[in-house]
């Protein structure tokens, strides 16, 4: 791991986002809370929790953190002509401390949509997972990040 004992604490943010696509009868049910293994997004919810504050155990060399703040939200997008049924999930972390959120942030999300999966497969094996990523990070030496800012580096 890197050491990172000289580095100030700071406070640090970190914020994630992607979707997963669908049939549009998978998000009724999601939406109608009638799949049959239950509330989707709220169960995609804590398991998103519990994987930011699980990072370290699943990606090698990461450090643990003592996380403050950790919303994961989301958001249903119907179906048109050109394109599928979805759901975008967003994942904020925050800590303060000497080392960012970013992994934090991304594992939540992808373990998020991945339980959105998991719990509707049963009814729609083709659903994909796209577009996960880095939206923002904020707080360290590096300052900050934002996808798409013609400064962002």
């Amino acid at each position: 791991m890197v050491d990172v004992a000289a580095k100030p604490s700071t406070h640090r943010l970190a914020l994630a986002a992607g979707r997963i696509d669908m049939l549009p009868t998978t998000l009724a049910l999601i939406e109608a809370g009638t799949a049959k293994k239950g509330d989707v997004l709220g169960i995609a919810r804590i398991a998103g929790i519990q994987a930011a504050k699980k990072t370290s155990d699943l990606i090698p060399l990461c450090h643990p953190l003592a996380l403050t703040r950790i919303a994961i939200d989301f958001a249903t997008d119907q179906a048109s002509a050109d394109k599928s049924a979805s759901v975008m999930c967003t994942a904020r972390v925050e800590t303060v401390g000497p080392t960012g959120v970013e992994m934090e942030a991304l594992t939540a999300l992808q373990v998020a949509l991945l339980t959105i999966y998991d719990m509707c497969k049963a009814i729609d094996r083709g659903m994909t997972i796209n577009d996960c990523k880095l939206l923002e990070k904020h707080g360290g030496k590096s300052g900050s990040y934002v996808a798409g800012h013609p400064l962002a580096s």
